[in-house]
């Protein structure tokens, strides 16, 4: 429970957990030093101070206690009194005990005065200023003593806690700016490694401490390896694009030649078929192809596929969202992306209608269809490479390959977004949403 709630405050980047992990100490050590040197000169040195001078005050009050009247006992009390700095003079006022609530020093004089010296009557710390005035009960009537209040607490304690406290925030501001420059190569790590995630590539040098240049290293020799294998795949699609429509145009001219009959119609659908068959591998296989990402608007792009959809006379509805930020993509491999979203839902709900949206973070695009949706159990299954799902969606209505959803959810992630199947709120059938980071 209680880790939950830390886990839940606790701030969410490095730099800012770094910054906890170094002030937390830094600021623990010098409560505790700050107390404990407070209660060592507030409370002992003060006491001790102060216990000092009671030896001083009981001499002088000895000596106003033995005189025989009360004229003889000040002249006799300043022999003692004014080598020691103490003023005394009979009480002519009335004298009250007063302390400001912040004289923490002052609270230790007071009790311990009061404690160490008999018949006094009240302590004045406040009346005057840089003084300590006492009144005490003697056998020739109340007097009042004043002494520097130096004698019983210490001088300026504060300028202790004062450098201590400026050291103390000179070396954090020294270790935040050398943290933040250990931060600086990580930081440029986490964007190469989202950039490579959305389907650019920024240049990256490794830099920083030792741990950091491996996982630069590392990072640089895996970005390597995937481009080498996309553009190995990508050239030998190439190869075997060419190598397998030369045979099928062949075979189309050859059936061509031929006298039609039944079995020259079913052989010519044969083929028809393998030429789409083909087409929607090499678009699957093309998905992660170098195409430089653009900054467009989603709006144009959701536009230009419901164009593309309306040419080829599919009953699509395009609904303008609001007005928003535009977002990297690789227009050509996306547009493919929603292309392939609009035919299915044409084909397996006989209608589409296609829609935008932002929440701050992501944009969203929307491809709905009235038809029979798919299980929520098997909407994953969906999106695997040439899946059908026979019992979910009517196979009649159009032949496919089981590429479509599966382009589309492999372009979507090359973009660092993803695809999620669920229900139509508007249509009842299937959405298919796409969310593309800002």
């Amino acid at each position: 429970m209680i880790a939950r709630l830390l886990k839940a405050y606790l701030p969410r980047s490095l730099y800012a957990r770094a910054v906890l992990i170094l002030l937390v100490p830094v600021i623990t050590i010098l409560l505790v030093v700050s107390v404990v040197f407070i209660q060592r000169l507030y409370e002992n040195v003060t006491q001790q101070m102060t216990e000092g001078v009671a030896i001083e005050l009981r001499l002088i009050l000895d000596r106003i206690n033995d005189a025989r009247d009360a004229a003889g006992a000040l002249e006799s009390s300043f022999e003692i009194a004014t080598p020691l700095g103490v003023d005394v003079k009979s009480a002519n006022s009335d004298f009250a005990e007063r302390r400001h609530w912040y004289d923490v020093s002052g609270r230790i004089v007071i009790s311990t005065l009061q404690r160490e010296i008999p018949g006094l009557l009240a302590v004045d710390l406040v009346s005057r200023d840089g003084a300590v005035r006492l009144s005490v009960e003697t056998s020739k009537g109340p007097v009042i003593l004043q002494m520097p209040r130096g004698r019983v607490s210490a001088r300026n304690p504060h300028q202790f806690l004062v450098l201590i406290g400026l050291t103390a925030v000179l070396m954090t501001v020294i270790a935040l700016i050398y943290l933040r420059n250990q931060m600086r190569p990580i930081r440029r790590l986490a964007r190469a490694a989202e950039a490579f995630g959305k389907g650019r590539s920024v240049p990256y040098r490794p830099s920083g401490a030792t741990e950091v240049r491996q996982a630069g290293a590392a990072f640089l020799s895996m970005r390597d390896r995937i481009e080498r294998q996309i553009e190995q795949r990508t050239l030998m699609l190439s190869g075997v694009s060419h190598d397998l429509r030369t045979p099928l145009t062949r075979m189309k001219l050859g059936l061509s030649l031929l006298d039609e009959n039944e079995d020259h119609k079913e052989i010519l659908r044969d083929v028809g078929e393998m030429e789409k068959m083909l087409e929607a591998f090499l678009d699957f296989a093309r998905g992660e192809a170098r195409e430089e990402p653009v900054s467009v608007e989603p709006g144009r792009v959701a536009r230009a596929a419901v164009d593309r959809a309306c040419r080829g006379e599919l009953p699509v509805e395009f609904e303008d969202g609001p007005e928003g930020p535009s977002i990297m993509l690789r227009e050509n491999a996306f547009g493919r992306a929603l292309d392939n979203l609009i035919g299915n839902a044409v084909r397996y709900g006989g209608s589409a209608k296609v829609s935008f949206e932002y929440d701050g973070e992501f944009a969203y695009f929307n491809v709905d269809d009235p038809g029979p949706g798919i299980p929520v159990e098997l909407r994953s299954e969906a999106q695997k490479p040439f899946t059908r799902l026979d019992t979910a969606r009517n196979q009649d209505s159009g032949s496919g390959v089981g590429l479509g959803l599966s382009i589309a959810a492999d372009i979507a992630r090359s973009h660092g977004g993803n695809l999620v199947l669920e229900e139509s709120p508007t249509l009842g059938g299937l959405r298919a949403r796409v969310s593309i980071p800002l």
